[in-house]
């Protein structure tokens, strides 16, 4: 047998390739775009927990900053909160906290209508390092913006 036939069924590759071209309704040309998308996406995150490390943050310190700065119509989050946006369990979310407040970086503070909840606000220092980092990630999301562009509008066009 020839190194272009498949052994069970004698078609050629390119026969074979072509038979393969949609995989329960997909195309090989939409997997083609989510590989390059995932691709995309995972280069991004990998940049963001070197950048994240290199300012002696954790990566989930980095999003738990973004998270509290990123809070609709103010600058806080409740442990509750905080929980949520990072997708971690409260006693998890307790123990980020805990270390990045001893690093300085968020403080805590009672709920002024409810004493049982608490307020988790970033520092100045926190702040300072938040805009680094965020500045960092604008110019490496501009970056790679024209590929995950490119990528979005077809599968946004396909359906």
């Amino acid at each position: 047998m020839t190194r272009d036939m498949t052994e069970e069924s004698g078609e050629t590759m390119q026969q074979h390739t072509r038979k393969r071209e949609h995989v329960d309704g997909m195309s090989k040309s939409e997997f083609e775009r989510l590989a390059r998308f995932r691709g995309a996406l995972r280069q991004f995150l990998r940049f963001s927990e070197v950048a994240a490390r290199e300012a002696g943050l954790t990566p989930q310190q980095h999003q738990m900053l973004l998270a509290i700065k990123g809070a609709p119509g103010r600058d806080w989050l409740t442990i509750s909160e905080l929980a949520e946006a990072l997708q971690l369990h409260h006693n998890a979310i307790v123990q980020l906290v805990d270390r990045a407040a001893e690093l300085d970086l968020v403080a805590r503070a009672p709920d002024e209508t409810d004493r049982r909840v608490t307020r988790v606000t970033l520092t100045s220092h926190g702040e300072a390092t938040l805009l680094t980092l965020t500045t960092q990630h604008r110019s490496e999301l501009r970056r790679l913006s024209n590929e995950l562009m490119e990528v979005l509008a077809h599968l946004a066009q396909e359906d």
